[in-house]
């Protein structure tokens, strides 16, 4: 049988994913260089049959992203998988007219951004980076003007429970017997409650928690979910922390919120673009708590999502249908095409 061609740019997230992949006797992979011009990639890209793209619009040229533009100019391409949870970089709509299964690998890093978010609301709470800037500082004063919080039976309201959000409940209820709200509009309240937490509308769960938590992806509806009005909103006080993704969170509003001093802390390990500039106004505010998308970049969380990856194009290569299908019906089609390029029977589900 022809072997399945898989190409990536210029690196995989981790070396799981070649040594996975290579194992696989029908699968070939493609190693391409970004240093290479244009053409050069190009070349390489229409001779692949699947796609192994990175999951962040600010890792990769907009022009190799996973949209009708490049799609149409790769009529052999039958399968596209992110590097990670996220799909930033993949029009699924577009891959569903081309006829082609995205999969994204929901749940890989799961534990190491949960633990993550935990962290960021333990050392806001405790005002951490704060004291530790005033010491650096050569501190004066008394220590109570560094009074924290603790995070036990506090109320925390997820935005999303999905892997990430239903891990970070779980830690919360266990450690901390926290109240653990969840808005999240794709779950019944049975769901969330199995997954631990009470579903709640949004404007509930702002106006309830003393920490939220957001662990839903970027689309048309999240897109400046958190603006002026949602700060506004919620209780004096909170602590806002964000492992999800930029631009659900309005940068500007949430930096005046925070000198308003209506929002006592802020833990960001994403931004609209990545990484932040050094001046970027958020980054200088002594309660915020910042990371660069490191949430989920873990030994164990990239060895993981990387063996997920691969494990799904060697499904793929078998026409077998891959797990975690982000559009299933496209799936009748994709056989199709796959018997019409390997000239045999699919033994996909």
């Amino acid at each position: 049988m022809k072997r399945f061609r898989v190409g990536y740019l210029d690196r995989p997230m981790h070396p799981a994913f070649d040594e996975t992949a290579r194992a696989a006797p029908n699968l070939s992979v493609e190693r391409i260089a970004v240093s290479q011009s244009h053409d050069q990639i190009m070349a390489v890209l229409k001779q692949c049959h699947g796609y192994y793209v990175s999951a962040s619009q600010d890792e990769i040229a907009a022009p190799f992203y996973a949209k009708a533009p490049l799609l149409g100019e790769l009529p052999q391409l039958l399968f596209v998988c992110s590097f990670g949870a996220g799909y930033d970089t993949i029009d699924v709509d577009a891959c569903t007219r081309a006829g082609i299964p995205v999969v994204n690998q929901a749940g890989g890093n799961a534990e190491g951004v949960a633990e993550h978010a935990v962290g960021m609301m333990l050392v806001l709470l405790k005002r951490i980076t704060e004291a530790h800037a005033a010491l650096q500082a050569g501190m004066k004063g008394r220590k109570e003007a560094f009074m924290g919080r603790e995070l036990i039976e506090r109320t925390v309201g997820l935005v999303g429970l999905g892997h990430v959000g239903s891990r970070t409940a779980q830690i919360l209820n266990a450690a901390f017997r926290c109240r653990v709200l969840a808005y999240d509009p794709y779950l019944d309240a049975a769901a969330c409650k199995a997954r631990g937490a009470q579903k709640v509308e949004l404007a509930q769960l702002i106006a309830e928690s003393d920490v939220i938590s957001v662990h839903c992806p970027l689309t048309k509806e999240t897109r400046g979910m958190f603006d002026a009005e949602a700060f506004a909103a919620m209780r004096k006080g909170t602590v806002f922390v964000t492992t999800a993704r930029g631009s659900i969170h309005d940068e500007t509003a949430l930096h005046q919120a925070l000198l308003s001093g209506h929002i006592a802390a802020a833990g960001l390990d994403v931004w609209a673009k990545e990484p932040p500039q050094p001046d970027h106004p958020l980054l200088s505010h002594p309660a915020v708590l910042a990371s660069p998308h490191t949430a989920g970049v873990t030994f164990e969380s990239r060895g993981r999502v990387a063996r997920m990856a691969a494990e799904a194009f060697i499904e793929a290569a078998a026409g077998r249908v891959p797990p975690r299908v982000l559009n299933p019906q496209v799936l009748p089609r994709f056989k199709e095409r796959w018997t019409a390029t390997f000239g045999e029977a699919v033994s996909a589900k």
